[in-house]
């Protein structure tokens, strides 16, 4: 037998993904400690918690409005499934937290979906997972943004818009009121 053949599986890895971008960051460094472009490995059982305090947080984060735990994320697999997923808990009690538009107050929780934007602040952190299948740890793959992950958009008009496409708000700003014309008028 070659040792090709007496090698153990390799088994995948569940890899988390995580692009970074806040407005501030070519000023104010905030992403500094964070280790941008090479995967990291947490024990399944580790919490990977995301903050100010180096002493608690495994992903510090150097801005004095960010709580001293912002977050955490829980590895573990579903219940009767070989599905392996993350929890999401908001661990800051001034700041909420959005994972794709859902808000969490203080010690909130959800499963991340496999693809989302978690915000907090003015920060944006696009997370995507890859699955995997090993048990006994994953990986975090940090990456930084050079634009902002979500774009602004402009609101749209709380106002319903009739079926031909004109406002009533037009006919509110005119200073007469709307009067009645005939057909054949010109």
């Amino acid at each position: 037998m070659s040792s090709f053949e007496e090698a153990e599986t390799e088994e995948t890895v569940t890899c988390l993904h995580m692009t970074f971008y806040h407005p501030c960051q070519e000023e104010k460094m905030m992403f500094r400690c964070l280790n941008f472009c090479k995967r990291e490995q947490v024990r399944a059982d580790e919490t990977a918690k995301f903050g100010r305090d180096s002493n608690v947080c495994r992903y510090n984060l150097m801005d004095t409005r960010v709580s001293r735990i912002q977050f955490s994320l829980q590895f573990y697999r579903k219940l009767h499934s070989s599905e392996y997923c993350f929890e999401i808990k908001n661990l800051s009690k001034r700041t909420k937290l959005t994972v794709n538009q859902t808000e969490l107050g203080y010690l909130n929780k959800i499963d991340l979906p496999w693809r989302c934007i978690i915000c907090f602040g003015d920060y944006q952190i696009l997370a995507e997972v890859q699955q995997g299948e090993s048990v006994d740890y994953f990986e975090t793959h940090l990456h930084l943004a050079e634009a902002p992950i979500l774009q602004e958009r402009p609101l749209p008009s709380l106002q319903p818009v009739p079926e031909t496409g004109i406002s009533s708000s037009i006919f509110l700003c005119q200073d007469k009121s709307p009067t009645e014309m005939d057909e054949n008028e010109p």
